[in-house]
């Protein structure tokens, strides 16, 4: 049996891109993947640090030295965050992610309910500001398709206009999109695109909104267009006569499916290996030291790897697991700090500050996890399972999938890529 250099468990963003990281430096990496990740929920955007305190943040490089000890940027060495970022832009862009954004200044993306939320980056063509209270635009055409259920169209219109803009709702029809009409269910967003494609329906697509929209300074269009790549956005802008905007859907997303499917299959072309439909399922630990891994599938096969790499997310991606009485990390039974009485998970008003969202596994500055207060030598863990920030209020989230992911590859490959006293 020839053992793997790293094993990834987790294909979300931070597997993925640890997985990318290792695999472009010829390491045998092979990812163990359980199914869709939260990346399908994106709406097109990337977040590095949005919120600290309650009070959004502009320049997030220089927020990011005001964060807690423990939080993962600070393990990782708050000098290398605006490296890592750009590296991290750069990896997104060689698997066909085409982004905009800058780690040191903010930008504003638009969300499914039409409201602005700080981002680090955003998919080419989806809509953004560079302002938190106005829309770089005086008047758009909001357009919707007739039936689509994965926009709130009249919701979104209300809060785009109290930015300042004037909006106007286009309901079109597209005959040519009859197929997904059989049902509600089927006017999905991701429905829509398969339908869509780059051929004929696209170009009609195109027609009927030119025929709506006429000396409107903007057209803003919920994101149906480009489920495997940006081709047809392309297209569709460039066929458009007005200037052409996207807006994300409620999930799952066209444009989070879009960068799931294109990471992995540069993962894939470097070399990288998928067990795909697979959970690891046992972990065989010796002397806290990861000896070898099972998957609940094929449970009499050990996978053996040089290292390990944890990034099997928080509790909506049951990488942490809430019992009657305690969160709990299922696989290896790491460490987690989390609130020891239940009552303390959650807090009155569904959008406060939840504690459970702070939920993770403990780390040393190597990001090792610990287990009993001992870090496990040959494990890493990255992305949102780690403790210490707070994804729903910090708006750090995919930063911290990313940041951590590419700071782990580096010790991984190099062993010098973090300060003295960080390795």
């Amino acid at each position: 049996m020839t053992t793997l250099h790293t094993l990834i468990i987790g294909a979300g963003l931070s597997g993925l891109a640890c997985g990318i990281a290792l695999a472009k430096t010829g390491r045998r990496v092979t990812i163990v993947s359980a199914g869709p990740s939260t990346l399908q929920l994106n709406g097109g955007a990337m977040e590095l640090l949005g919120c600290i305190d309650g009070q959004e943040v502009t320049c997030p490089i220089e927020a990011i030295a005001r964060l807690p000890h423990d939080h993962p940027y600070q393990k990782i060495g708050v000098e290398h965050i605006a490296a890592l970022a750009l590296e991290a832009r750069q990896l997104l862009g060689d698997a066909g992610v085409t982004l905009t954004g800058d780690p040191h200044r903010n930008h504003w993306r638009v969300t499914p309910l039409g409201v602005l939320k700080p981002a680090w980056l955003s998919l080419r063509g989806m809509a953004t500001a560079t302002a938190a209270d106005r829309l770089p635009w005086q008047r758009v055409a909001l357009v919707n398709l007739k039936g689509f259920v994965d926009f709130p169209i009249h919701f979104v219109a209300h809060n785009l206009s109290q930015l300042g803009c004037q909006v106007t709702v286009r309901d079109i029809e597209v005959e040519s999109l009859g197929l997904p009409r059989r049902s509600a269910a089927e006017m999905r967003a991701v429905n829509l695109a398969r339908t869509i494609g780059i051929g004929s329906k696209l170009r009609h697509l195109a027609e009927a909104i030119n025929q709506v929209c006429d000396g409107d300074e903007a057209v803003l269009l919920p994101a149906i267009v480009g489920l495997e790549d940006d081709y047809p956005v392309n297209l569709l802008r460039r066929w458009v006569a007005a200037p052409l905007h996207f807006l994300a859907t409620m999930p799952p997303s066209v444009p989070g499916t879009r960068m799931a499917a294109l990471l992995r299959h540069y993962f894939k072309m470097l070399g990288g290996k998928f067990l795909t439909a697979e959970s690891a399922g046992h972990v065989k630990l010796a002397d806290h030291h990861i000896a070898a891994v099972y998957t609940a599938q094929s449970p009499g096969i050990p996978i053996i790897a040089q290292h390990y790499v944890l990034a099997s997310g928080s509790l909506l991606s049951q990488g942490l697991v809430a019992t009657r009485d305690a969160i709990v990390e299922p696989l290896i039974g790491l460490d987690v700090d989390a609130p020891a009485c239940r009552g303390d998970w959650s807090h009155y008003g569904l959008m406060g500050d939840q504690p459970f969202a702070r939920c993770g596994v403990i780390t040393d500055a190597a990001l090792r996890p610990l287990k009993g207060g001992t870090p496990i030598d040959n494990l890493h863990a990255i992305g949102s399972i780690l403790a210490g920030h707070n994804a729903l209020t910090m708006g750090d989230s995919h930063g911290v999938d990313l940041l951590t992911a590419l700071a782990v590859a580096h010790q991984l490959t190099t062993r010098c890529s973090l300060p003295p006293g960080r390795e």
